[in-house]
């Protein structure tokens, strides 16, 4: 029987078959995440920040850091993206540059540190935040080391005419540069955004939930914070016991039936 591995996409689980030959290797997914859990993004790949200066990927992570990976240019979700991570750093109280630090590397060799600077100014300004000036930074690279970074955090995206097929996540790294949770999606709740930061702070690695916390969860904007979906919740119960009803119904003759046979 051949294993099944199976690997997330926003919204898309894409089963991934182990190939038929004797090697065992299994097939590279084309588009996705792969999370690697528990793994090291080398310190040496070299990109290049907002300013013009190369600089290399561990004399940068010194705290708790958010990556992630778009490019500017992207007609999809790499806006929708930022503006979720804007949003999320103006709600959350952890204090960008002090308590983590966020960074967006374009995964599109071609583009420019002009384009990244104009970018940053550009999202920067949804934040009320003087700090997060010195804790938000936009870099690009040349395709030796953006292959490299991409292969490492399991980012894998496909070239489509002048765009990118691409997935939308976050990866979080320690202070040491291990990845210790994915992000998925283009919204993130405060709390798990939080949870995820002091964790690998600890350099403690955690699953994968935020779709399910978006769905049972709503934010409350005059309050501030999250509070539970009772509508959500409430519904999914309904239909719960609504299937259960149903479905012991729909036994109820069957199993008069087999009492009278025996």
């Amino acid at each position: 029987m051949k294993k099944i591995k199976f690997v997330l996409i926003p919204f898309i689980c894409i089963p991934l078959h182990l190939n038929g030959q004797s090697s065992g290797y299994v097939r590279q997914l084309e588009i996705g995440i792969e999370e690697h859990l528990d793994q090291y993004v080398p310190e040496d790949i070299h990109i290049i920040n907002q300013d013009g200066d190369t600089v290399t990927i561990g004399s940068i992570i010194n705290k708790p850091t958010i990556l992630s990976l778009v490019y500017y240019r992207c007609p999809g979700i790499c806006s929708p993206l930022m503006n979720g991570i804007a949003e999320v750093i103006q709600k959350s109280d952890m204090k960008i540059g002090e308590d983590y630090q966020v960074f967006t590397i374009s995964f599109d060799t071609r583009e420019t540190t002009e384009l990244a600077k104009r970018k940053r100014i550009n999202y920067l300004s949804q934040i009320t935040k003087p700090e997060a000036e010195n804790g938000w930074y936009f870099f690009t690279g040349d395709s030796i080391n953006i292959a490299r970074l991409t292969d490492a955090v399991g980012f894998r995206y496909k070239q489509s005419g002048n765009d990118f097929t691409h997935a939308a996540s976050l990866m979080v790294l320690s202070p040491e540069g291990k990845i210790t949770r994915y992000l998925n999606g283009i919204q993130f709740l405060p709390f798990e955004f939080k949870m995820a930061i002091v964790e690998a702070s600890k350099g403690q690695s955690g699953p994968t939930i935020n779709k399910i916390l978006q769905f049972c969860y709503s934010y409350d904007p005059q309050g501030q914070q999250y509070v539970l979906n009772i509508t959500r919740v409430s519904g999914i119960i309904i239909i719960f016991i609504a299937l259960s009803i149903f479905a012991i119904l729909a036994l109820r003759p069957l199993l008069k039936r087999k009492t009278v046979t025996n």
